[in-house]
This record gives C-alpha cells, sequence and structure tokens, in this order.
C-alpha cells in the first residue's frame, strides 16, 4: 500500500503550524482532504497580502 507522502506531510503540517499556530497534533488528526483545504486558504490569504504590500 502506497501511503501519503511524508515530505509532503510535514510540509503542510508545518505550513498550518507556522501561519495559524496550531499544534501538529491538532493537524495530523485532519483528513488528508481538509488540511489540504487549510493549506490552500493560508496560500490564498498570503496572496492577497502580499498583493496589497
Amino acid at each position: 500500500m502506497i501511503g501519503y507522502p511524508l515530505d509532503q506531510l510535514y510540509q503542510e503540517v508545518a505550513y498550518i503550524a507556522y501561519y495559524l499556530h496550531w499544534s501538529p497534533e491538532t493537524i495530523l488528526d485532519f483528513d488528508h482532504r481538509f488540511r489540504r483545504r487549510w493549506v490552500k486558504e493560508v496560500a490564498e490569504i498570503n496572496k492577497k497580502l502580499n498583493r496589497g504590500a
């Protein structure tokens, strides 16, 4: 069975934890789709903020 790429999992957890200050344990409890949605939302916020800078 092929699992979720570990490097990508670490990147997603670090990204969300950095910006939202959530614990890695909390983020790891998310299913893949939910975690990816948060990554997308944070990225969109960053894009908007950077355009306004």
